[in-house]
């Protein structure tokens, strides 16, 4: 029972982390402007996951988890200037989030035991959150973006 408390409760701090980054990224930047900041901090967030890597010491995990950074640093590039492929990018990324979530604690995982790493309580629902919600936005944003 506390962990599902702990998982809806960061994945709403996700949700107000996405509204306040939607709302700030509004008045900083240009729509162009924020499409290229917010698909350079698709390749930033991905190499979350290498850092704890290197935190955990889960050195079975570097292959796979490199491979991904290097995969959502694509969709990243890509989106620079294809707003759908940051949409799909944000959206994959949330789909690894709670994969590295229940990997971490809920017994399971598409992998082999060892080859993903660990991270913290509840941060894969607190990233899936902040990744749909933002994906969502961008969405509503992709004429803008390809407008401009």
């Amino acid at each position: 029972m506390a962990w599902s408390v702990i998982i809806v409760l960061y994945a709403c701090i996700g949700m107000l982390a996405a509204a306040g980054s939607v709302f700030i990224s509004q008045k900083l930047f240009s729509p162009k402007v924020e499409q290229i900041f917010f698909a350079l901090f698709l390749v930033a967030i991905a190499g979350f996951y290498l850092a704890f890597t290197a935190y955990f010491r889960d050195q079975q995990a570097w292959r796979l988890e490199t491979g991904a950074v290097i995969l959502f640093a694509v969709f990243g590039i890509f989106g620079l200037r294809l707003p759908v492929v940051l949409i799909i990018g944000y959206c994959l990324h949330g789909i690894w989030d709670v994969i590295h979530e229940i990997h971490a604690y809920g017994g399971g995982g598409p992998f082999g035991a060892h080859e993903l790493t660990r991270v913290p309580l509840a941060y894969g629902a607190f990233c899936a959150a902040y990744d749909w919600c933002i994906a969502g936005y961008f969405y509503t944003r992709r004429r803008e973006w390809n407008g401009t």
